[in-house]
Formats: structure tokens, sequence, C-alpha cells
């Protein structure tokens, strides 16, 4: 039933001040009987001396009994609010003024008479004989004096008649307007306060209606919050407040919710396009190495010993292409996973530097292809995984032997750039034409010039670029077609 937040909110509204109503009417009523408590105890404090005084009641040192049946009788024709008592030193009920049949008690407590004989406090409440619970306000006075006291004679100011009167007029009238009163102003305080929540949920329906046009749209389309912003702007006033904050963080999810999915649909395409151009490039030497397979098998006897040899050589390349194909299609795979982690630790990349290019040294002399090294004194310590910035070092040379052709020259320079140490290698092979410069790191992509075509897997510089992400770096390129390349990286100092 109460499914929405407005609702709730007025539910516990309205509760809330029902609760406050009813609380109020308690205590109003509770200290109006204390005011006309204290008033009438106040006014009627020495009423009971006076009765004394002025009826005669004590008559040489003892109470008249004719003359105090006489006050009663005419007091409870005169003034039939109060009810007057006659106690002994005990308290015990000698006679009283009151109906014998609707006196209840025998005994009035004398804890309160001392208090009013000794104490200012107001107002006082003692005991009343019509009732074994009530306490009422009282006149006290001892008799026949207060020298050589005999009794009390005891004066309660509400007594039955005024209760009756009280309760009539209560019921008629006060009651009635206070009733009003407090229902009145209980009803303008929900008006008001519903008004008020109203205005104050207004942000928050807004925000689950684009929450829930958000979901609606397969999370797709995204209505920013900042709707709702413009108008705070648009009238100054901007709070910030909680619902600010919600609809903020759900600007920023709802972004972040988008971006993924993209990326994920970005990811599901390139892994289309990677699976065609794997299942194209495993095609090619897959088909070359059966054939030459299948003609060797079938015509054996038919070829010489020198075709054979020939045949072989080149099944041999082939699954030579293969594995090498598969190994980077692994290793890239094994880079994209969310689980790859560079492991990184401090190490000498003029050290790194020198091992890589003594490993290529040997081929590049039959190749007549030089590779120079040039380093700067005091190269500090790298931040980076050894064994993946070889990785590096080993594709950027691949690729630029293959792209250097006879007496050629290639040069590998590491110096201090600022905090960070930079590493390019650079050769005056073909070059890269300039268009063509922003694939060359897409998978399986091959420059139009590049040298032994259709031999390798076109995985490297992909391969490099994503070993570089890992260690949150980048690499540069910088070449002209027929003036050779150079790629640029660098690593942050230890």
């Amino acid at each position: 039933m109460l499914r929405t937040l407005y609702a709730k909110l007025a539910a516990v509204l309205s509760l809330l001040l029902i609760t406050i109503g009813a609380i109020y009417m308690v205590v109003s009523l509770s200290v109006a009987q204390h005011y006309i408590d204290e008033v009438n105890q106040l006014v009627s404090r020495d009423l009971a001396k006076n009765l004394i005084m002025d009826r005669n009641l004590v008559a040489e040192g003892k109470i008249d009994e004719a003359a105090l049946k006489e006050t009663f009788h005419q007091y409870m024709v005169i003034n039939p609010s109060i009810e007057i008592y006659l106690l002994d030193l005990e308290g015990n009920i000698l006679s009283y003024s009151a109906d014998p049949g609707k006196v209840k008690r025998k005994h009035v407590s004398l804890g309160p008479i001392g208090d009013f004989l000794e104490k200012d406090i107001y107002p006082l409440l003692g005991d009343d004989p019509r009732s074994h619970d009530k306490q009422k306000a009282f006149s006290v006075t001892p008799v026949p004096n207060e020298i050589n006291p005999e009794g009390y004679l005891y004066v309660v100011l509400q007594g039955e008649e005024y209760d009756a009167a009280n309760s009539a007029v209560r019921d008629s009238y006060f009651l009635w307007l206070s009733s009003w009163a407090v229902a009145g102003s209980l009803l303008f305080g929900l008006l008001a306060g519903l008004l008020l929540f109203y205005f104050l949920t207004r942000r928050l329906r807004r925000l689950t209606q684009l929450m829930e046009s958000f979901k609606d749209s397969d999370f797709s389309d995204h209505h920013s919050y900042g709707i709702v912003c413009e108008e705070k702007v648009a009238t100054g006033k901007s709070s910030d407040d909680e619902i600010d904050r919600l609809g903020s963080t759900f600007d920023a999810m709802a972004g972040r919710i988008i971006a993924q999915l993209k990326a994920i649909a970005d990811q599901d395409n390139s892994r289309r396009e990677l699976i065609a151009q794997v299942s194209h490039d495993l095609r090619t030497p897959l088909a070359s190495l059966r054939g030459y397979l299948e003609t060797l098998k079938i015509k054996s006897e038919d070829l010489s010993v020198k075709q054979q040899q020939e045949y072989i050589d080149i099944s041999l390349r082939q699954s030579e292409h293969l594995t090498d194909l598969v190994g980077e299609l692994f290793e890239l795979a094994t880079l994209d996973a969310t689980e790859q982690l560079a492991h990184i630790e401090p190490f000498a990349v003029t050290e790194l530097v020198h091992d890589v290019c003594q490993k290529f040294s040997l081929g590049l002399d039959k190749k007549t292809i030089s590779l120079e090294v040039k380093l700067e004194d005091a190269i500090p310590f790298v931040m980076g995984d050894i064994a993946l910035i070889e990785r590096v070092l080993e594709n950027l040379l691949e690729n630029a032997i293959r792209h250097t052709s006879v007496d050629g020259k290639i040069s590998v320079v590491v110096k201090k750039d600022n905090a960070e140490v930079s590493v390019s290698v650079k050769d005056n092979g073909v070059g890269i034409k300039t268009e063509e410069i922003p694939r060359i790191f897409e998978r399986f992509y091959q420059a139009e010039n590049a040298h032994q075509e259709g031999q390798h897997a076109g995985l490297g510089l992909a391969i490099v670029k994503r070993v570089l992400e890992l260690h949150q770096s980048t690499i540069s390129v910088d070449s002209q077609a027929g003036k050779g390349a150079e790629f640029c990286f660098h690593l942050k100092a230890a």
C-alpha cells in the first residue's frame, strides 16, 4: 500500500502529528488542572482559619458543636463547591458537611496537612475523603487553636458539586474548543508538511524516472540528472545535498555502464575480427604445408632428391610460421587477460639492451645490416617487468630488421629524459606511409611495403603496445615512406 517514499513520509507525518496532538491534549488538561488547583489554594489558603473566626466555632477554648453543624449546613447551601471536615490529631474524620453516603475515607493523611501549615508549596494536594485514590487542593487550620490543638478543620476546595460542574463545562466547551483547535492545527501542519514533502521529493521522483528510463532503454540511453541541476542553477539555488550527490553518482555510474557496454561490444567485434583474421592467417600456411606434404606422399617416386628436400624445407618453414603465429596469439591473449599484471621492479635497462642486441648481432652479420647501440652516461635503473621489456625490444628489432634492406643500419639509443629513460629503435629501411602509421599497432596489420610478406603474423607491434600499456607507457612512431622509421618508448626511472 505504502510503496512510494512520499506515501511513507505522509503516513509517518500523520502518525507523528496525531501523537503530538494526543500528548498536547493530555498535557494541556494536566496543566490547566494544576493551574486551577494552584489559584484556588492561593485564594483560599486562609479559608479554614476564617471559618473558625467568622463563625465563632470556638468558645472558651472548645469547639462549639452546634455552631459547627450550623456552619456545615449553611455552606452546603451557600457554597456547595467546598466540603468541610473535622479531623482529630491522628487525621481521623469526626464530622463533615458532605453527604454521609458518599464519604469513603475514615482517615486523612497528615503529611500534606503538616506541609501546608509549615511550607509555602502550591498547589499542595491532600486526600479527598470522597475517593480512595484522588487528591485535591485544600485549606486547613488547627482547632480550637494552634497553641492547644485538638484537631483540624479540613476544607476541600473542589468538592463533588465543583467536580460535576467542572466536568459539564469542560465536556461542553473546553474540550470542544481544544479539540477543534488541535484538529485544525494538526490539519494545517499535515497539509503544510505534505506540500513540503512533495517539493522536497520532486528531485527524487525525477531521479527515479531517469533510472527507470535508463533501465527501459537497456542501459544505453541516459538522460543526465544535470537537468535538475540546471534548474537549480537558473534559480540561484544549489544545495548539493544527498539527492544531488545521489544524482551525480547515478550519472557517473550510468556513464560507466554505457562505456563498459560499448567496450564489451567493441571487444566482441574485435574478437570476431580476430577469429576471422586468425582463420585466414592459419589457413594459408596450413594449406601450403598440406599441399607439399601430399605432393611428397603421392609423387615421392617421381621427385628428385633435391626436389624432395626443397619440399621438406618449405614444409618446415610453414610449420615454423604456424608455431610463431600460435605463440604470438597465446602471448597476446595472455597480455589481454585481466589477471595479467606486470611484475614491476628496478633493473638496468642498459644491460638488457646490450643482451638483446647481442642475440641479433650474428644474424645481422649475414645480412650485412649493422646494429649500433648508443648509451648515455649514468643511465639510472628503470621500473618495469624485465621479461616483458625484453619482449618489446625483441619485437622492435625484429620489425626493424624485417623492413631494412641489405647494407642497412639499425641503431638503439638509450638516454635520460627528465624523470624517465627513453629507448628508441631506429632504422633506415623502407619506412612507413603517413596514412598507415595509426594502424601499424593493430593486430595482423602489415604495411604494404613490408619485406617477407606473409612470413610473420603481424602481431609484434600489437604485443609491444599492450606490454607498454601494462607499464602505463606509450610508444611513438616517427617515419616517412623510404626514409626509415623510429620507434620510441619511455620507462620511469627508479
